[in-house]
């Protein structure tokens, strides 16, 4: 059996049941434009989408440090769609949305710790040279423990899953923050 399903050929229920379980717990009522999106992906993707959310939930990272990693991998490789969605789910979650605002300037912005300057400059070297150097790396167990350590790496690997997937099927930001301004 062939294990990639166009969507067309993907059990209609399932797909559905699934992406209306997540974006309902995560993104409120927020449903059509995840459908769409979740329509032009393969089953395992909308799978392996929902064992991330739980895994995520597990991690010992705040959930501010997580977006923030997600978000600054996004940036880096230019997806649209994770962009907007990491900044709804911040926006959603009442998190400090100025801080993803200065993610341009996060080596010189007062609203970073020296701890999250650390891992900006460890995920942003990760993400865009797929090395890191030994003095950046270096600081991290300064602020993060070595699970935290993983963790992080997990971020980056997992979200760059996720970009690669988008950019590669030409999928774009579906608006999410503009509908959520709408209904504020």
């Amino acid at each position: 059996m062939d294990t990639f399903l166009s969507p067309i050929e993907q059990p209609k229920g399932l797909v559905m049941k699934l992406v209306y379980f997540f974006t309902r717990r995560q993104f409120g009522k927020v449903l059509a434009p995840l459908k769409v999106h979740s329509a032009r992906l393969p089953l395992a993707f909308g799978m392996f989408y929902g064992k991330v959310s739980q895994l995520d939930k597990k991690l010992e990272l705040d959930p501010e440090t997580v977006m923030l990693v997600r978000q600054q991998v996004a940036r880096i490789n230019i997806c649209l769609f994770c962009i907007d969605t990491s900044r709804f789910v911040a926006i959603q979650a009442s998190m400090n949305a100025s801080r993803f605002d200065a993610l341009d300037d996060y080596t010189v912005s007062p609203l970073f710790s020296p701890a999250e300057k650390a891992l900006l400059d460890y995920v942003t070297e990760l993400t865009r040279d797929k090395t890191v150097n030994p003095t950046t790396f270096s600081r991290l167990p300064e602020y993060y423990s070595d699970r935290q350590i993983c963790e992080i790496v997990w971020l980056v690997a997992s979200e760059h899953l996720y970009n690669i997937t988008n950019i590669g099927l030409n999928i774009h930001s579906d608006m999410l923050c503009d509908i959520s301004k709408r209904r504020s």
